[in-house]
């Protein structure tokens, strides 16, 4: 998954930064308003993680620029504001949760999946079709009785089939779940991971459209 980081902070930043990337996202980090909307822009995420206090330009006034043209990307605000009155307009605003510095990466984390699992449309914490399951708190990743804990990348793949099942995903879209910005995009990546979870999970966990990308199947 890809999330925006919009935080000022460099300390703070470079922290989460190591968080994230650590629980398998693909992180983009904008340090003021002004590139955080210019990313917005250009580029489609599965989550945001908004400061408020930003030079340039408020993280509020992100917030309602973001919503104004009806984009709901999933918005976690993270900031030191911790009055009712800034949480109040930052949730009014079209925030989806909001977290009040200082806090244990642990707690962003499980916000960050709960607001997965409300875009998917799932209360269900597990990813499945009824024969491959995936546990983003965990990382176990399960097929036809075989169970293993999966390094961060093959767990941001397969966690980008899963949430589109049968749905055929080419590489540059996966390479787009599993790089930020400042991460060289390695050749045969994808093809390498596939084959390390095909190895371990089963070779009909994954299937291959020739010429088109992977996909994993719907299930019943």
């Amino acid at each position: 998954m890809r999330v925006l980081l919009v935080e000022d902070d460099r300390m703070i930043g470079s922290a989460l930064v190591q968080a994230l990337k650590d629980a398998a996202y693909a992180v983009d980090w904008a340090t003021d308003g002004e590139m955080a909307l210019a990313s917005l822009a250009t580029q489609d995420y599965d989550l945001v993680v908004l400061d408020l206090g930003l030079p340039r330009t408020d993280g509020l006034e992100v917030l309602r620029r973001l919503r104004a043209r009806r984009d709901a990307t999933p918005v976690l605000v993270v900031t030191a504001r911790d009055a009712v009155q800034n949480r109040v307009a930052g949730l009014d605003l079209g925030a989806d949760d909001y977290l009040v510095k200082p806090f244990e990466s642990v707690e962003l984390l499980a916000r960050l999946r709960a607001l997965s699992r409300r875009r998917a449309g799932s209360a269900q914490p597990v990813l499945g079709n009824g024969e491959l399951s995936l546990d983003p708190a965990t990382k176990l990743a399960g097929f036809r009785g075989t169970t293993t804990r999966l390094p961060p990348r093959e767990f941001a793949l397969l966690q980008s089939l899963l949430q589109r099942p049968g749905a055929v995903l080419s590489r540059a879209e996966l390479e787009e779940r599993i790089y930020g910005w400042d991460e060289e995009v390695e050749s045969n990546t994808v093809e390498y991971l596939i084959h390390s979870l095909r190895r371990k999970l089963g070779a009909d966990a994954i299937r291959n459209v020739r010429g088109m990308g992977w996909y994993v199947d719907r299930g019943q």
